[in-house]
């Protein structure tokens, strides 16, 4: 509380808790006005709105006051109530940002997945229309920019799957910094002459579960920030770290909890950015490039694939003087896997007999000629009501289901555990176009489950189904 002359506008008094609060003695305080607490902006101010007010340190803080006129020492003045609801303020703006962010990720992660289902049919007969030419053919060239197109069109895609965090993930325990190491030739090419690479990594760093490619993914799109942030040079650092992050870390991000985690960071001496594009910097389709060298999709894909591997990150910027992107993801304690060398080998035919389940009919069409031509018999339907009664009357066996996951009437889960429950010799595929909370809610998607994402070539069609087929796990409906 202050004692303030409202004419004069000067504090007369403070107690125990303003002097905590703002590191002012009740001596100093009396020889204060408001215009010293108050920030510019808000001088003028007395009471009303959240105001911001500066300590003795130079902290900026938020501070509700209310006041009440009263007498002291003979002469007329204003009690001023005050509360220090900085805290709150910024969780208040975290929510409201979380929220903006989810709704935006709803409607990426949709239009991704519709689109998902027209690059399977564009790339998929593109790629068939290419196996039936011959190079020196003019309409093979054409074949294939189509295929190009189809396949760049994917990798966009992706990243909205990415910052909308409907993606499959195939995450396994990873040592970052062989991750790191692995990938500094490449960066280093990336980033040319001009900029020197530096890598800080810590000797006993603890390992992190996640899916090796987004985490590249993660590291290649801050590295060409990075890159850009210094177009006469400079200097760029990545380092890892064994970090803790308490109490406090977590009351001041939504979602975070506290405990170990390992962090990842990438940093440049380029010319950093001012807090009004640090507050726009994870928004898809926000970018400070010139029209035409970026999507601003780089850093949106960043926080999507972080916060679907668990974790979380800071940016550190000052203009002129660079940025920091620090990443943590939760440390555990387990080994890192051992990446067992597979031969390559072409992609075989096959005669078995699957039953096919999608209710896109132009996808359905692309899968069962695909496997058509590679030799298998293909039992097919839109509906999962009639697959039922297609398995009850097919005499043979039936050696794989493929389905989508999402179909009107019975998911693609809830088919694949009936059918399997009769014919228990039955692998199972799953196809999607985008995972969404439903999807994860089902349990299908952990490492034993057989899955497909959209889009994909028949090339990669048929390459699964011969993996399914061929392993030795029955496993396949998420038992």
């Amino acid at each position: 509380m202050w004692v303030v002359d409202s004419e004069a506008r000067q504090i007369l008094e403070g107690n125990a808790a303003a002097t905590t609060l703002y590191g002012f003695t009740s001596q100093q305080f009396r020889g204060m006005s408001l215009d010293d607490v108050l920030l510019a902006e808000d001088s003028s101010a007395v009471s009303g709105d959240p105001r911001r007010h500066r300590t003795s340190t130079g902290r900026i803080i938020d501070v509700e006051m209310a006041q009440h006129p009263i007498e002291y020492g003979g002469k007329q003045a204003q009690l001023a109530v005050l509360m220090d609801v900085t805290k709150r303020r910024q969780l208040e703006d975290q929510l409201r940002q979380a929220q903006k962010m989810e709704t935006v990720g709803m409607l990426a992660g949709g239009v991704a997945h519709d689109f998902n289902n027209l690059l399977t049919i564009i790339s998929g007969y593109s790629q068939l229309i290419l196996n039936t030419l011959q190079p020196s053919d003019p309409n093979y060239y054409s074949a294939e920019q189509i295929l190009k197109a189809g396949e760049r069109a994917a990798a966009l895609t992706q990243q909205l799957l990415a910052f909308s965090r409907r993606q499959v993930l195939q995450p396994r325990v990873l040592d970052l910094n062989k991750l790191v190491t692995g990938l500094s030739t490449m960066v280093r090419r990336l980033i040319g002459e001009d900029i020197d690479l530096e890598l800080l990594l810590r000797p006993d760093l603890g390992m992190v579960s996640a899916d090796a490619g987004q985490i590249e993914q993660v590291l290649m799109n801050l590295v060409v920030n990075a890159r850009d942030a210094m177009p006469k040079g400079g200097k760029l650092t990545i380092e890892t770290a064994n970090i803790y992050l308490d109490e406090n870390y977590s009351t001041r991000h939504l979602a975070v909890k506290s405990g170990p985690y390992t962090q990842i960071a990438v940093s440049d001496t380029g010319g950093g950015m001012d807090e009004v594009t640090q507050a726009r910097l994870f928004e898809p389709f926000f970018t400070t490039k010139a029209s035409g060298r970026g999507t601003g999709l780089g850093l949106s894909t960043v926080f999507g694939i972080v916060k679907q591997s668990g974790g979380n990150l800071d940016v550190y910027s000052v203009p002129g003087r660079g940025t920091s992107v620090k990443i943590y993801l939760p440390r555990i304690d387990q080994p890192a896997l051992v990446d067992a060398a597979t031969p390559g080998q072409s992609v075989r035919r096959g005669s078995e007999t699957v039953l096919l389940v999608e209710d896109d009919e132009m996808v359905r069409h692309l899968v069962r000629e695909s496997l058509v031509r590679a030799g298998y018999r293909v039992l097919d339907t839109s509906d999962p009501l009639e697959a039922r009664r297609i398995a009850d009357k097919h005499r043979g066996v039936i050696h794989l289901l493929i389905t989508d996951v999402v179909m009107p009437k019975v998911s693609g889960r809830e088919l694949a555990e009936e059918l399997k429950g009769r014919r228990t010799q039955m692998k199972v595929l799953y196809m999607s176009g985008y995972t969404d909370s439903a999807i994860i809610n089902t349990g299908i998607l952990h490492k034993e489950v057989a899955f497909l994402q959209k889009p994909f070539t028949p090339a990669a069609l048929t390459e699964k189904v011969r993996d399914v087929l061929d392993s030795s796990s029955s496993r396949g409906a998420g038992e």
